[in-house]
């Protein structure tokens, strides 16, 4: 091929078949995953309630599927390998109102042009199917074959003919997890579906039709997250949610188990993943996420399924009506939960020790110093005890409010650190920080919604240096910190002068708190919304006012923060996500002393 010079101009031509075949095979396959799961969407449109995979060597050697769906008529054959032929779209109307798993035409004749494949079908109305062969985009003849009713599809040696795609291939392994991943995801996405995955000869999932919802996560995620999960359920005029959500103490370092299904397909959508960590605020410590199974069913003509090729990206008519449909009903429904953690003891070793753990066991996230409201301190005048917050007490029915006794049982305090306390459950162990910076988190909100949130004015307004991006920052959320009582002007350049702080934070230095803020705000990779801003701040200021670690109390103060825990609304967790006391039940103490 001649080179083109640098001053001539290159002509436009037509490519061959074969080239365009293989760059939409890049589109749509990228491994054999994505081979899987074209093939599973395409058994479930053609009505299947049995499927069968077997997979060899990662899939790299061999995808077979075999289904007992309505099956392909042998005139029909030669199409089926066909680019943008299908059976699921007739007007561009169409595509507007997709109902099926797929409708692009793109899936057989992508993975013909990069595989070897058998397509044996025969609709359970004949008496005999047919056989066809495509080998990198050339067909064979159609054939009789005499097989059961329905479609059985090999596809051996993938990538064969582009041979840089093999050599970016993981291991065997790895590409069997991802296999296992479009499995789980069908399986969730439908049941009464009975699905198999064998790899190698060996079986890796049976998931029998008559397995619920529930079922199937058992059986994927194991009892450990299927004992904590909560159901909802959810109607917003046509939209439907439901499914299931876990305790905050089944929380994960990723966002992999967060499944979301529309309309039966799994998705993934920015917009309604932040609904869902969202939902968990104040009930997650930073860096962690949810776990949860959200099931969203939507009239068709209000979503576009053709974004992208895989089909696991949409586009919402009403976006913003379905987040807060997400967020308004996890909140509701972990509102409606007891979220106070408990802790396990492990069987007792060999030797007969053992080391309880909690099933919220997490890092401190407090290493900053704070300032309590009503800890004795070596001072002139001790500090008088803070007012209630402003807060109504929780309906007495509530299964976060157990009534107030007349009297209120004493608990004692340990290692400065922890207070503990018998209940009728069995021994609440209370972290006294965490406990302390709940009640006054819900008493700053409180206060800031009646508009009464207190300032202190500095008569001399303090200068504090900052960098040009933080200064810059610091203005731009310049009214959100005004409601706060945190005042701040520019000065020129990269100065900021502040001119009032909150009362909370009456022994804080102003500039630790507005750096300490500027920290919070620079976490976000973009700039957060105003109302997380404000929950931020409200939280840092609970932060720093709380008493801390290794406070010693005495025994009214002791009482007093016992006695709020009931008002406040949320007593299980700390803003942060960190719980704020652990139950360790009676049946637990029984077991762990030899009584049962």
């Amino acid at each position: 091929m001649t080179a083109l010079s640098l001053d001539a101009s290159p002509r436009i031509l037509q490519l061959p078949l074969s080239v365009i075949n293989k760059i939409a095979a890049g589109e749509v396959i990228e491994r054999p995953a994505s081979v899987v799961k074209e093939l599973l969407e395409n058994s479930l449109d053609a009505g299947a309630t049995r499927i069968d995979v077997d997979v060899e060597a990662g899939g790299t050697e061999l995808i077979r599927v075999v289904d007992n769906g309505k099956g392909i008529q042998a005139a029909d054959f030669e199409l089926a390998f066909a680019n943008h032929a299908t059976s699921k779209l007739a007007t561009a109307d169409d595509l507007f109102s997709i109902q099926s798993m797929g409708f692009r035409g793109e899936a057989l004749s992508s993975i013909g042009g990069i595989a070897h494949v058998t397509l044996q079908s025969r609709p359970p109305e004949e008496m005999s199917g047919a056989e066809i062969h495509c080998r990198g985009g050339d067909l064979s003849p159609v054939r009789d074959w005499n097989g059961s009713p329905g479609t059985r599809i090999e596809v051996r040696h993938l990538f064969f003919n582009t041979p840089v795609r093999r050599k970016f291939m993981k291991s065997a392994s790895t590409e069997m997890g991802h296999i296992a991943e479009v499995a789980t995801r069908i399986a969730l996405a439908h049941p009464g579906l009975h699905l198999t995955l064998r790899h190698n000869g060996k079986l890796v999932y049976e998931i029998p039709g008559s397995a619920g919802l529930l079922e199937r996560i058992g059986l994927f995620f194991g009892d450990e997250v299927r004992g904590q999960l909560y159901n909802i359920d959810q109607h917003q005029g046509p939209n439907h949610l439901f499914g299931f959500i876990a305790d905050p103490a089944c929380d994960r370092g990723t966002s992999k188990l967060q499944y979301l299904f529309l309309n039966g397909r799994w998705i993934r959508d920015r917009s309604l993943g932040h609904a869902i960590q969202e939902g968990f605020r104040g009930l997650l410590m930073t860096g962690r996420y949810a776990v949860a199974f959200l099931f969203l069913e939507i009239p068709p003509g209000t979503v576009d399924v053709n974004v992208h090729p895989t089909k696991c990206e949409v586009r919402f008519a009403e976006s913003q009506k379905l987040y807060h449909l997400v967020l308004s009903t996890l909140r509701n429904r972990l509102a409606a939960q007891n979220l106070t953690a408990r802790l396990k003891a492990p069987a007792p070793a060999p030797n007969g020790y053992f080391q309880p753990r909690a099933e919220a066991d997490h890092p401190s996230l407090f290493s900053q110093p704070g300032f309590p409201s009503f800890i004795k301190r070596p001072m002139p005048e001790p500090p008088a005890r803070p007012a209630e917050p402003a807060l109504p007490p929780p309906p007495q029915n509530s299964p976060l409010a157990p009534p107030i006794p007349e009297i209120e049982p004493k608990a004692i305090q340990l290692h400065n650190a922890y207070l503990v306390l018998e209940t009728a459950e069995g021994m609440l162990v209370i972290d006294q920080h965490a406990l302390h910076e709940r009640i006054l988190f819900e008493h700053v909100k409180e206060r800031f919604r009646q508009g009464t949130l207190e300032a202190q004015k500095l008569l001399i307004p303090e200068p504090v240096e900052l960098s040009a991006e933080q200064a810059a920052r610091t203005l731009e959320h310049q009214g959100a910190l005004a409601a706060l009582g945190l005042g701040v002007e520019g000065f020129g350049g990269s100065t900021i002068l502040i001119t009032s702080y909150p009362a909370l934070l009456s022994r804080t230095p102003p500039a630790d708190i507005l750096k300490a803020i500027l920290d919070h705000i620079n976490s976000y990779e973009r700039t957060p919304a105003r109302e997380a801003l404000l929950e931020e701040c409200m939280s840092l200021m609970a932060c720093h006012a709380a008493v801390r670690s290794g406070d010693p109390l005495g025994p009214e103060e002791i009482a007093d923060l016992v006695r709020m825990r009931h008002l406040a609304s949320d007593a299980h967790h700390c803003p942060h996500g960190r719980p704020t006391a652990l139950l360790f039940t009676r049946h637990e103490l029984d077991k762990q002393f030899k009584r049962i």
